[in-house]
């Protein structure tokens, strides 16, 4: 009773580290340390099967890692090919309502009476043997169990736990209960698939798939931060797309969307020549795009980019484009508010003057007055992001 004691309390263990993670690295991790503690492993590592190009991706190592092998590995994958009684027993076996055992494999090969994938009628292929036999050989590993995840009625991918050389080898009891922890990861999977789906809803705009006005808060928020610790630079642009309403008036709500989802396009474009840059749309029409790390100099030339590109939109009357950033003269005090009261005044001057390019705070005087000074009236300026609260 001991030992059946011990597992459920290894399952509920593993079933509430997953549930506590907060993103998917994290439930990648828990799913793997958790299951490597439960089965008495060294090692484990966590894989899915990516159909659409005929892999085995690795999305987590964790536990005693060997040489070359990183925790969340960019581009550790292993082609189907190289595992033939792997995809048959994907396709086939629970295709015909079989379930996914796990099986034992060993640095000799199979284990005398393990059934293991396309048992029966195949057995063993010996281009899979030699995969797994040679990586645990390769690695310093005497043994491992590798477990099937099943998630919405589909092959997912592996969970893979291993112990090194000189210790017990897994025995089907082990195997079993790999099969367990397998169901296990399963469910947590897709608990964070779910939590994931809502956060890509709270922080993604449903029209043009950018980010949203929330995602652009708590971003900038975090570079002010850096910014503060190593003096990253930060730089805001906050573009008003001109002509919208009267698109909307001219021909339709309907063409007024499909502007502002090619406008989404031509932003989404600019943000990937400024590596980790965020392009969002604010609301309405407006939009920006939040860089940390290049240069101020280096934003300026995108958005001119963005400018031009905008302004051969077929509908539409280009974009006004204004820029605010910590690598520019804006004064000593920067915080998240200033940073986009800067680049919306910025905008308001680019708007005014019809400026076919961007209008950048530090560069401009009349900028920072307009942006560290109250409206005169209500209608001045109605914006300025003077009713963001502090943070």
């Amino acid at each position: 009773m001991g030992g059946d004691d011990a597992r459920l309390r290894a399952v509920v263990s593993l079933a509430q580290t997953m549930a506590a993670a907060h993103d998917p690295r994290g439930c990648w991790r828990a799913a793997a340390l958790g299951a490597c503690e439960a089965l008495g492993g060294s090692f484990a590592a966590l894989s899915v099967w990516e159909r659409d190009r005929g892999r085995l991706r690795v999305l987590v190592n964790a536990g005693a890692r060997a040489e070359g092998e990183e925790e969340f590995p960019e581009e550790e994958v292993y082609p189907v090919h190289r595992f033939p009684e792997i995809t048959e027993f994907l396709h086939e076996r629970w295709a015909g309502g079989g379930e996914p055992d796990a099986w034992v494999e060993t640095a000799e090969g199979p284990v005398e009476g393990e059934p293991g994938p396309g048992a029966g009628s195949h057995g063993y292929g010996p281009g899979y043997c030699h995969q797994r036999v040679a990586a645990l050989r390769r690695r310093g590993r005497g043994c491992c169990v590798v477990a099937p995840i099943v998630l919405h009625g589909r092959a997912w991918g592996e969970l893979y736990v291993a112990r090194p050389t000189g210790e017990p080898v897994f025995g089907r009891a082990d195997a079993d209960f790999a099969t367990v922890l397998a169901a296990v990861v399963a469910a947590g999977l897709a608990q964070t698939e779910r939590l994931e789906e809502v956060r890509k809803l709270a922080f993604t705009d449903p029209l043009t798939g950018l980010a949203n006005r929330r995602a652009v808060d708590m971003r900038l928020d975090e570079a002010v931060e850096r910014h503060r610790a190593d003096g990253a630079v930060v730089s805001l642009v906050v573009c008003d797309l001109n002509g919208l309403k009267w698109v909307n008036d001219t021909h339709g709500h309907a063409v007024g969307d499909r502007l502002l989802e090619r406008f989404g396009s031509v932003l989404s474009r600019s943000a990937a020549i400024l590596p980790g840059a965020l392009a969002a749309r604010l609301g309405g029409d407006e939009f920006c795009l939040l860089a940390v790390g290049p240069e101020a100099d280096e934003v300026v030339a995108v958005a001119a980019e963005l400018c031009e590109r905008a302004a051969g939109l077929e509908l539409g009357n280009g974009v006004a484009c204004g820029i605010a950033s910590t690598g520019d003269p804006i004064g000593p005090e920067v915080s998240a508010r200033r940073l986009f009261r800067l680049a919306d005044a910025a905008q308001y001057r680019a708007k005014a003057a019809r400026s076919a390019r961007p209008v950048v705070a530090g560069r401009d005087g009349e900028v920072i007055r307009l942006a560290d000074s109250p409206p005169k009236s209500p209608h001045d300026r109605r914006r300025l992001r003077g009713n963001r609260p502090e943070l």
